[in-house]
């Protein structure tokens, strides 16, 4: 009877793959740990509100006093919150590099969860299926590496924009009322549908009488939505892990790709197939344990690189948005402070430390999972251990 060789993620293989990893993957996991602890445990503080110098309620990390702008980093038991310093407007460097290191973990881990969806899925389904499928969705894989990556992610954060901006001012739905209205209040002397276009288009002052008294009536008949900044900033986040996970798949869809050619070539696929296992059982049974050990080492190289997407996207101004704060934004803010003169060195080091910090812990944890669920260095560790 075939089955398939899988790696069963128990407390003891676990403890196995432990072992095998090296000094600095294990510092990467402890690192990593602390760094996603802090920033996701003081949620509930850096997002509590309090009262602002207007006294209107913000979030604590927008919220500072213009008297303490630009205060360097000191330990003051009294306010532990300038332990790093302030920005030009009062806030805490501190609060806010701990919101924004949960914006970025949060982008990176569900960005590299959507391209290792994604990708396996693609990869397994035009390996499984061969033939003309495979071709056309490889060849589309093709033609999606050669389009350049930040010219997507910009074009669906501009097509998100516009779409949210359509939903709150309802701008179609109230010129669509207007014309109707326009065309009932003018009776039989309504112009054609594109003079009426125009009419509406003149600025409030030179319009006409009825315009006017149209517009007046149609933004009572359709008035603009309300939305949030809470549900502004969940749009744009939500904006951005789809734009990076969204084209962040191709490599993976090769590598399980590859590896599907592989196995489904392997006895125990096959005796699947004769008993008339349905492909997607193949797939959930045969196929996906055997991928376990692949998908989970691009996964832990993708949550780096999805991590520095965002920050460089956010950098540039296209990602998260002030004043929600990530360590993108935070480098940004940082590096125009920056100067011969005065420098405000701790707006950028605090948050490029941390951010050096999180890559360099992920890319040690992938490298050493990947030697540790390597068979070849499994082998050579056995057979060294069995020569001493």
């Amino acid at each position: 009877m075939h089955t398939a060789m899988t790696t069963s993620a128990t407390p003891s293989a676990l403890a196995s793959i432990w072992s095998r990893l090296r000094l600095q993957s294990r510092l990467g996991v402890v690192v990593l740990a602390v760094l996603v602890g802090a920033c996701a445990f003081s949620l509930p503080w850096t997002l509590g509100r309090e009262a602002s110098e207007a006294g209107r309620s913000v979030p604590r990390y927008n919220a500072g006093r213009t008297a303490d702008a630009l205060s360097a980093p000191t330990w003051a038991p009294t306010d532990p919150q300038r332990a790093w310093g302030t920005d030009a407007l009062g806030r805490s460097v501190l609060v806010r590099c701990l919101a924004g290191g949960a914006a970025s973990l949060a982008i990176g881990i569900l960005a590299a969860a959507v391209s290792v969806g994604i990708g396996t899925l693609w990869g397994a389904i035009a390996a499984y299926a061969g033939g003309r499928v495979d071709a056309v969705m490889m060849r589309i894989v093709d033609v999606l590496y050669g389009l350049p990556y930040v010219l997507l992610v910009v074009l669906l954060a501009v097509a998100s924009d516009a779409l949210v901006d359509e939903h709150v001012s309802r701008r179609k739905e109230r010129t669509a009322w207007e014309r109707t209205r326009l065309a009932a209040v003018l009776g039989a002397a309504a112009p054609s549908p594109a003079t009426m276009a125009a009419m509406l288009r003149v600025p409030g002052p030179e319009a006409t009488a009825e315009v006017r008294q149209v517009r007046a009536e149609a933004l009572e008949a359709v008035p603009p939505r309300t939305l949030s900044d809470g549900a502004r900033t969940m749009l744009n986040l939500g904006t951005l892990l789809v734009a990076i996970g969204g084209v962040s798949w191709l490599t993976m869809s090769r590598v399980v790709r590859g590896q599907v050619l592989s196995l489904k070539e392997r006895p125990f696929v096959e005796a699947a197939r004769a008993t008339g296992a349905s492909p997607a059982r193949i797939f959930r049974v045969h196929l996906l344990p055997n991928l376990t050990g692949t998908i989970v080492v691009y996964a832990t190289l993708t949550v780096p690189q999805a991590i520095l997407q965002e920050s460089f996207l956010s950098f540039l101004g296209v990602g998260v948005q002030p004043p929600m704060p990530s360590w993108g934004t935070l480098a940004a803010e940082g590096l125009g402070e920056i100067n011969p003169y005065g420098p405000k060195w701790w707006l950028l080091v605090f948050p490029c430390v941390l951010l050096s910090l999180t890559l360099l812990s992920l890319n040690f944890i992938g490298e050493g999972i990947r030697e540790a669920l390597d068979p070849r260095a499994s082998r050579t560790s056995v057979a060294t251990g069995g020569a001493a």
